[in-house]
């Protein structure tokens, strides 16, 4: 299957950076101007049929001002940059909300609102039909190594003419995506009180593991459709692609002794501890209260994420999420919103 698409055309990676910053802005300015007011005045108890209507907000920019004093100096600080005038409602708090368990709302339009600054400055960076910034093939050309032969030359060519190579491209990026959203949801879960509906909180984490898991399986199957229909070895020589086909018995091999040392030794573990429980031994089982096998380099990574807002950080009040450690345990309503996973040896 061949695409006929010019080589000038732009991709669709950069196609979705142009909707991706315009969307992000767009919901920015939702949650600035409609969002943030109406649960200002929720958060505090208001009966719902007395808070203005979503469009009174925009259209009347005192109301938003009583409530954020900034307001009343309208675009003013933007363009002067004094953009910390701005800071009441576009928070760099960390950490959840204890009235509703959920992000500050304050915290997520600010990160709406840098990220489309940021896909602006991006889209800005590689070329569309408007013929600034760089081309993808000349980027991908470029990318050559001491050790990688003539790198990701023709890649280009193969993304424009298969679709399966693009088709699988696109599904393992998604599927990675979609795997990173579901341990997002619960360790900074973005809704009110979503924390606390337990059943919720695991479905969607079921839901999103098993789609990003279908998807990846998507990507090497299309992947493989590709290497049979449409994967030219006479057009190929030395990029990286090549290279890879060509040590496949190296990298197989090592990636099977991999999987071996892995599962041997796991399975160990559990023999060890089956037989140790049933001889009654308890303090030769490997666990946290006996023979440890402690997962250093992942506590280590845990602390520097909680110690962020005292070093790295210094303008976070609390971390990204209370699952790294070094804070109390979130509850509303009597209810567990988070508190710190902790690793140990059953992490190992």
């Amino acid at each position: 299957i061949k695409l006929s698409k010019s080589y000038e055309q732009p991709s669709d990676a950069v196609a979705s950076i142009d909707t991706r910053k315009l969307s992000s802005l767009s919901w920015a300015g939702h949650q600035i101007h409609v969002s943030l007011p109406i649960n200002q005045f929720l958060d505090a108890g208001v009966d719902p049929k007395e808070i203005p209507l979503p469009h009174e907000f925009i259209l009347n920019r005192d109301l938003l001002a009583q409530l954020y004093p900034s307001f009343a100096e309208g675009a003013t600080p933007f363009f002067t940059l004094n953009w910390s005038k701005y800071a009441e409602f576009l928070t760099f708090r960390g950490g959840l909300d204890p009235v509703t368990g959920g992000l500050w709302l304050t915290d997520i339009a600010h990160h709406h609102l840098a990220i489309a600054i940021l896909f602006l400055i991006a889209g800005h960076m590689y070329r569309t039909n408007w013929g600034i910034g760089h081309g993808l093939k000349d980027i991908l050309e470029a990318h050559k190594g001491p050790f990688t032969g003539q790198g990701h030359k023709g890649l280009y060519e193969i993304l424009t003419t298969s679709w399966h190579a693009q088709l699988s491209l696109n599904l393992a990026m998604l599927g990675s995506t979609t795997i990173v959203v579901a341990h997002h949801m619960y360790s900074m879960p973005p809704y009110p009180y979503l924390a606390t509906d337990y059943g919720t909180q695991l479905s969607l984490f079921t839901h999103h593991m098993w789609i990003g898991g279908f998807l990846i399986v998507g990507a090497a199957a299309h992947a493989a459709i590709f290497m049979v229909r449409d994967y030219d070895p006479t057009t190929r020589y030395n990029d990286l692609l090549d290279r890879v086909l060509r040590h496949r018995d190296a990298i197989i091999s090592h990636l099977n002794w991999v999987c071996i040392f892995l599962g041997f030794h796991s399975f160990g573990l559990y023999i060890h501890n089956d037989t140790m429980s049933a001889l009654g031994r308890p303090q030769d089982m490997f666990s946290d209260t006996a023979i440890q096998l402690q997962p250093i380099f992942a506590q280590w990574v845990q602390n520097i994420h909680a110690t962020a807002p005292g070093v790295t950080a210094p303008g976070a009040t609390t971390s990204t999420s209370l699952t790294w450690g070094g804070g109390e345990l979130v509850a509303v309503g009597g209810k567990v919103a988070l508190l710190p996973i902790p690793l140990g040896t059953a992490d190992f």
